[in-house]
This record gives C-alpha cells, sequence and structure tokens, in this order.
C-alpha cells in the first residue's frame, strides 16, 4: 500500500502540551515582570518597557527563524552574521542611491540566497548544518568588513531610522514587527502541511521520505526561513542604529539558540512551536533588561542564559527518555 503525504500530521497531544507549555512559560514572564516591578522603581516605567520590547523583539524573530531550522534536527550559527552582514548590504544600496523599497527587497533575497546556499551545503555537498552554518558565519563577518574596509556605513534616509525609533498605537513598532512575522509563521507551522512536513523531517527523515515527503525540498525551506528572518531583522537594526556596521549582532545566534530552547523547542528535532520561542525571546529580555536595572554584572547575565539552557536541554532529555 503506498503511503501519502496527506497521513503525516500533528498529534493533538502534541499541540495540548505546547499550549500547556506556552501558558507556563507566560506565567514566568508574568512572574519576572511583577518581581522587578518589587524591586526596581522604574521597571514599569513607560520608557522601560518601550526599551524592553525593543530589545526582544528582533531576538524573537531570530528565534522564530531558528526554531524552523532546530525541528528540523539541524541548526543555524549563522543569523547574527547575517543581520550583521545585510545590514551593510543594506545601507551601501541605500548609499548607492537605490530606492528604499529595492533595498530593502534586495536584503531579503539576499537572506533567501544564503538560504539556498545552506541548503545546498546540506543537501547536495552533504556537510553537517553545524559546519556549513559556521562556515558562513565567519565568511560573512570578513565580506561585510571588506565592503565597509572595516568601517561602518551610515543611512541618511530619516524616514527610514525614524521607524524604529516610532510607537504605532502605543506599542513600538519592532514589537508590531513581530505580530507581522508571527501570525503567517503559525499559519504556516502549525495549520499547514508544509509545516507538518517539518516536524515529520525533525523526528524521522526516512519515515518521512518513505511517507512521501520531498525530504531535501523541506531542508532548503528551512534554511531559507532561517536566513530570511535573520536577513530582516538586518534590516529593522539598521533602523534602528542608522548604519551598517558587519560586526553588530555578535553572538546573537546564541541568544536565538537560547530563546528557541527556552521556549520549548528540542535541540533533537520535531518538537517546537511559534509562540514558545517568542515568549522565550521575551524571557530572555526581561532577565537582561532586569539585571541592568539592577546593576547586576553582565557576565552574570551570560551565565544565567547558559544554565537556562543547561537545565531544559537536560529536562528535554529525561521527556525523551520516558516516552
Amino acid at each position: 500500500m503506498t503511503v501519502t503525504t496527506t497521513e503525516v500530521t500533528a498529534p493533538a497531544p502534541g499541540r495540548r502540551m505546547n499550549i500547556l507549555f506556552s501558558l507556563t512559560l507566560i506565567g514566568l514572564l508574568l512572574f519576572l515582570w511583577i518581581l522587578l516591578g518589587i524591586w526596581t522603581v522604574s521597571f514599569w516605567t513607560p520608557l522601560n518597557i518601550s526599551n524592553l520590547l525593543r530589545q526582544g523583539a528582533m531576538t524573537a524573530i531570530l528565534a522564530l527563524g531558528q526554531t524552523f531550522v532546530i525541528i528540523t534536527a539541524g541548526i543555524d550559527l549563522s543569523v547574527g552574521a547575517i543581520v550583521g552582514f545585510t545590514s551593510v548590504i543594506l545601507a551601501w544600496l541605500i548609499q548607492a542611491g537605490v530606492p528604499l523599497w529595492l533595498s530593502i527587497v534586495l536584503t531579503l533575497l539576499m537572506g533567501v540566497a544564503i538560504g539556498v546556499f545552506h541548503g545546498f551545503g546540506i543537501v547536495r555537498m552533504g556537510l553537517p548544518p553545524f559546519i556549513i552554518t559556521l562556515a558562513t558565519l565567519t565568511s560573512l563577518r570578513g565580506i561585510g568588513l571588506l565592503i565597509t574596509n572595516g568601517s561602518t556605513i551610515n543611512i541618511t534616509n530619516e524616514g527610514f531610522t525614524n521607524f524604529a525609533r516610532a510607537d504605532f498605537f502605543g506599542v513600538p513598532s519592532l514589537f508590531w514587527m513581530v505580530i507581522l512575522v508571527a501570525i503567517p509563521a503559525y499559519f504556516f507551522l502549525h495549520l499547514s502541511r508544509w509545516g507538518r512536513y517539518l516536524f515529520a523531517v525533525g523526528s524521522n527523515r526516512e519515515a518521512a521520505r518513505l511517507s512521501g515527503v520531498n525530504v531535501n525540498r523541506m531542508i532548503y525551506l528551512a534554511y531559507i526561513l532561517s536566513a530570511t528572518c535573520a536577513a530582516f531583522v538586518g534590516v529593522l537594526l539598521a533602523s534602528r542604529i542608522g548604519i551598517g556596521n558587519a560586526t553588530q549582532a555578535d553572538g546573537w545566534e546564541l541568544q536565538a539558540i537560547a530563546s528557541s530552547v527556552i521556549g520549548g523547542t528540542s535541540l533533537f528535532g520535531a518538537i517546537g512551536s511559534v509562540q514558545g520561542p517568542l515568549i522565550g525571546a521575551f524571557i530572555l529580555a526581561t532577565i537582561n533588561n532586569g539585571a541592568n536595572l539592577l546593576n547586576v554584572n553582565s557576565f552574570w547575565q551570560r551565565i544565567i542564559t547558559g544554565v537556562l539552557i543547561i537545565v531544559i536541554v537536560y529536562f528535554d532529555q529525561l521527556r525523551r527518555r520516558r516516552m
């Protein structure tokens, strides 16, 4: 009997567990906000909340892109470098007189091209995701520095640079960008057959292939989505800081992975959601924001993030052993 791709479905208990875990994360986030509101006098000020939402927004979009890859049991270490590199590309295009809308489109297409390159390296060349994306990380940093000659490129378009600092209906524009990305991502991952295929690939590639899923195509798609999200963040970062700088977003790939893992995405693949990594990103942003308000050494922020990752991955392993 021939098994068709329509038979690859996500189990209802898994969806219920995602919802329950997301509610737990929201409870944790609210607990942190209440705690910091008690410990500091400035946490609940409108200025600080706006800064917190802006800080978490770009990490949230990166984490969402990273989640598509991790669900397939892959990893993308290049997203931070893509952010810095695409900020340079965008600034260079604007400085060259290319219309703003076309500059943004070309920058996003650059992200698509990087994702295709990653897919080619994994599918056709047989390289591990860790190696191909690590190579891209170092290469894009170098190419960006060559383009700028180790300097930065100023962006003089005030309409563009004012966008990231603006508010719409009292909410920072960068947070609206998270919603803009999250809504179609939710429909794609949780309500479409393509999302089910991603989970199937992460669960068992050979079983997915025998079920009729085009595994190679799904791997290409996952890395294209990740790189495109990173390019979009590069556009937003360029708007926020007003320059193109290849060294920006250093270490953001680790923030993205941490946010995704804290949000319940399994590094072993096949488990993840859209809402989890978004909440995870704002949990990390809250920890960093609170640490700054409490004058905690920034090195401790890294330690806290590392400990969170270890604890969550450990419990994820325990959960898998009991399944």
